[in-house]
């Protein structure tokens, strides 16, 4: 894994800098109050900032002290910060405007060697516009408004930070899966329509009558979460958190205050899930239901597996396989291709090959393909296929990156995107999963156009 870029938060006391660094860390890490000079050390943390990675560094306040007194030594640290960051962010307040310690600040910066941000923080309002135009006498590139408060101008921070962490050696790093995510048990909850054979299922997997099952529709209330290990076929032991939940029928025809409750809980459990399996009942064959199940499932953006079960005393299988394929593609025209597998509950057909289905499609919901190879891949797209021109005007397509997994999570950047056709933006998401193997997993595409300076 190559070293991550390193950004370090500098300015005056009381500015903002551990308010952006809380901001950018995704977390209250660093303590943030009114008075100045609360933060005294270095303090270093992990960023994501639109998929970007990097190292973040909040600093103290830059204050004219002597090197021996504990604000210079203070100043001591931030100065090395600085010296050992690929860029720095370099803090004004815009509603006090620029004061007499900004101009040395400046002054400092400028005859170091790293590369700086000039952002006008806390430029929420009116009250901040002189401010943003006196930090242009600073001397540096065009101000920033920005509100670490708020988050208003994450997107021009990420713009700006790009030529000096993405393309300097850094656009092809890729993250490592966090340990939990490789090698955690496999969430997997099975779902479906009352008497579609869930707890049964689950007993088969687990080898025992851990569930009650029987005729009767409706048994499982609560969803039941289990414990257990996997030996795959190449004597590997994988672990996995079972979850069976109550049977989910039309909600029209649910009357009973408890099945409403569970049926409640059933989704819940879908939330907390990485894989999803629905179960049909093959001697049935695949209804509206099981459709809206489904689609509830992509929404919630878990992986999706559809089973057929009975498929032992399923009539004509190869005509009933194809129906229930063709009629998937149709009905879940949003994400083509998730996989269908043939089991049997009773006898315990097919159980291994679900299994590892459900390990593959997790590998492929918490892919990450790096920002180089990405925009590689969306150039060639945009090529052959270039956006349309509403009204004669051109759309410009400018970048993908990137910004989460599990599910992924794609931002495309570039002017008049808000006129983006859905049917464009179906045409790459359908290229990610095709090009990039993200395969059948739910994928969000989010477009931004970075702030009009002339909107005013």
């Amino acid at each position: 894994m190559a070293k991550l870029p390193i950004v370090a938060i500098v300015g005056r006391p009381n500015v903002g800098k551990s308010t952006l660094f809380n901001r950018l860390v995704g977390k209250r890490v660093a303590l943030v109050d009114d008075r100045p000079g609360v933060t005294r050390d270095r303090r270093e943390g992990t960023a994501v900032l639109l998929g970007m990675e990097f190292k973040i560094v909040d600093t103290a306040g830059v204050e004219d002290e002597d090197p021996d007194t504990l604000p210079g030594r203070m100043r001591m640290q931030t100065q090395n910060a600085v010296r050992e960051a690929d860029v720095a962010l370099f803090l004004i307040d815009a509603r006090a405007g620029i004061v007499p310690q900004d101009e040395e600040i400046a002054r400092w910066l400028r005859s170091e060697d790293t590369p700086v941000i000039l952002m006008a923080n806390k430029a929420e309002g009116k009250a901040a516009e002189s401010g943003v135009l006196e930090a242009y006498s600073l001397g540096f590139d065009t101000p920033m408004p920005f509100s670490a408060e708020h988050g208003d101008g994450l997107v021009d921070l990420f713009e700006a930070l790009r030529p000096h962490i993405e393309f300097e050696g850094f656009d092809d790093v890729v993250d490592e899966p966090e340990e939990d995510e490789e090698s955690g048990p496999l969430k997997l909850a099975i779902v479906g329509r009352p008497n579609a054979g869930k707890s049964t299922l689950v007993n088969r997997i687990l080898g025992e009558e851990r569930m009650i099952t029987g005729p009767e529709a409706g048994i499982t209330r609560d969803s039941i979460a289990i414990d257990w290990e996997w030996t795959a076929p190449d004597g590997q032991v994988r672990p996995v958190r079972l979850i069976d939940t109550a049977g989910l029928r039309k909600k029209a025809k649910v009357q009973d205050k408890l099945e409403k409750l569970s049926a409640q809980d059933a989704m819940h459990a879908v939330d907390f899930a990485e894989v999803v399996v629905l179960l049909l009942d093959a001697t049935l064959g695949l209804e509206a239901q099981d459709l809206r199940i489904a689609d509830q499932v992509l929404q919630e953006g878990r992986a999706l597996i559809i089973a057929l079960n009975k498929w032992d005393v399923a009539e004509n299988p190869p005509s009933l396989f194809q129906g229930v394929r063709f009629a998937l593609e149709e009905g879940l025209a949003q994400v083509r291709g998730v996989p269908l597998l043939t089991i049997s509950a009773e006898t315990g057909r097919g159980m291994d090959q679900l299994i590892q289905a459900a390990f593959d499609v997790r590998e492929a919901w918490s892919k990450r393909v790096s920002t180089g190879v990405l925009n590689r891949w969306f150039e060639k797209a945009v090529e052959i296929n270039p956006p349309p021109a509403p009204g004669g005007r051109r759309i410009k397509l400018r970048y993908l990156t990137q910004a989460k997994t599990r599910p992924p999570g794609f931002i495309l950047f570039g002017t008049r995107v808000d006129q983006l056709p859905e049917s464009y933006k179906r045409y790459l998401m359908n290229g990610i999963r095709k090009d990039l193997g993200f395969g059948a997993v739910p994928i969000r595409l989010t477009v931004r156009a970075p702030r009009n300076p002339f909107d005013r």
